[in-house]
């Protein structure tokens, strides 16, 4: 699996000049201006351009020319995720269309009184779901990462958008989060977690997933495990300019084993990465060397 540094990259002048073109032109033009942008990216950033490439190569069994057409894609469609998603926060969102497959199951799950996990991987955009979800189907939901944005940028995105509709749960190095996610799941809330990145030092597991190995981190499959809440895989992934498909699988209701636990989820991971193959957005070494 992915070794993350967790930090987010960017700079403050690019996100001012990224949200201008937002606020004042249409998401078409924006759309429109990505694909130079993105290009650019994709013949300069080389080890992002690498690691994704060799991602279709050895995971999905592409060829070359594949790997590198599906590569350029790839980040034109996260170009216009960013975009959506700064689009979202400024309310401009007339245009976007969603439906919800088993949006039932989370509302089961919010009937038994427990709370829930909702796991979720770097494939499609798993924010703007957090923001359809919150005061759709429940009040509050909390999403638990590294809050590693530079601040500056954090500052200024707040500012000018108010933030995003959910409550971020940031990871400790004294473990404070996961009493977070208890109080959180106590008060009959959701808490969704990313389970397809781990930090260098952290524990991992490794899992056959599609055609190679790879290693995810442990800690979300013990919080799912551990608590006594409902847990399910949740994705957002987008299927056309303004229209998003969001899923969830059949909810876990009897305790599992962490390993388990894994197991069906990278089970259903390889569904949806097999689906919207130019919505996986690691651009890390994913394949265990031996």
């Amino acid at each position: 699996m992915s070794r993350w540094d967790g930090k987010t990259k960017g700079f403050l002048a690019g996100y001012q000049i990224f949200l201008f073109f937002i606020q004042h032109t249409k998401l078409s033009v924006v759309y429109a201006l990505l694909r130079m942008v993105t290009y650019y990216y994709y013949v300069f950033a080389r080890k992002p351009r690498r690691a994704i490439e060799g991602f279709y190569r050895e995971f999905l069994q592409y060829s070359s020319g594949e790997a590198r057409k599906l590569a350029r894609t790839n980040f034109y469609i996260f170009g216009q995720i960013m975009v959506d998603r700064a689009a979202f926060l400024l309310n401009k969102t007339k245009h976007f269309k969603h439906i919800f497959q088993n949006e039932e199951y989370l509302r089961d799950m919010l009937a038994a009184g427990k709370g829930g996990i909702l796991l979720s991987a770097h494939v499609g955009n798993w924010e703007t779901a957090g923001n359809l979800l919150e005061g759709r189907i429940t009040p509050m939901i909390h999403i638990v990462m590294l809050d590693a944005e530079v601040e500056s940028i954090k500052r200024f995105m707040k500012q000018r958008t108010g933030g995003p509709k959910f409550q971020l749960i940031p990871i400790k190095d004294d473990l404070s989060h996961v009493i977070s996610i208890r109080n959180a799941l106590l008060k009959n809330e959701f808490v969704a977690i990313h389970a397809d990145r781990y930090l260098e030092g952290a524990k991992c597991i490794e899992m056959d997933f599609l055609a190679s190995k790879a290693r995810f981190p442990l800690g979300p499959f013990l919080i799912a495990s551990k608590f006594q809440a409902p847990v399910t895989f949740v994705f957002a992934n987008k299927n056309g300019p303004y229209h998003y498909h969001l899923s969830a699988s059949p909810p876990i209701y009897q305790q599992m084993k962490p390993e388990e636990i894994a197991k069906l989820y990278v089970q259903t991971l390889e569904e949806k990465v097999q689906a919207y193959p130019e919505q996986w957005f690691n651009y890390f070494e994913y394949r265990v060397n031996d």
